[in-house]
């Protein structure tokens, strides 16, 4: 039987949500990470750098942007331990400057993804999926990358069925 992993990234508090900055009490990926660990049998694992981003939703994208424009990779606090048990790993993730946040790509690069079945899922406010996809196939390239899903944040709490459909898509 396959071993299930969802990894997420989210950032609670000022956050762009349907065009404008909105206090969120919990992130939209974590929201969306906890609903598939409702529906499949999964482990949770939270990626979380050694630095936070700021609260202020202006200073998180700026510092989001040097770190893209920089490749910058931040040390993130943990990782997965017995990461070889899993077969798909659940990527959820905001669609930062059109890609994953860089704490996304740390923990990928730390990790042997080699014949893993990676599933991206993010949140966005009208970007969709951006280059996500793409970066994630450079990034793994022993990997087998699945087509994502991109979910607009103001729309999470919605988006239960749009969830399951993906996930028995893929058979998960």
């Amino acid at each position: 039987m396959s071993k299930n992993l969802i990894v997420y990234f989210s950032r609670k508090g000022e956050n762009y949500v349907a065009g404008n900055i909105v206090d969120l009490p919990q992130g939209n990926c974590e929201v969306l990470a906890k609903m598939i660990h409702e529906l499949i049998d999964s482990t949770l694992f939270q990626v979380k750098t050694v630095h936070s981003y700021p609260q202020d939703y202006h200073q998180c994208t700026a510092q989001a942007k040097k770190e893209l424009l920089n490749q910058e990779r931040p040390k993130i606090l943990d990782y997965v331990h017995r990461f070889n048990q899993y077969d798909h790993i659940i990527l959820c993730y905001p669609n930062w400057w059109s890609t994953m946040p860089m704490a996304m790509f740390t923990f990928l690069q730390t990790h042997d993804t080699t014949g893993k079945h990676i599933y991206p899922l993010c949140s966005h406010e009208g970007s969709g999926m951006g280059v996500s996809e793409n970066d994630i196939k450079k990034l793994c390239p022993q990997a087998i990358v699945h087509q994502g899903l991109a979910i607009r944040g103001s729309q999470v709490h919605d988006s239960l069925q749009e969830v399951k459909d993906w996930l028995n898509a893929n058979h998960l």
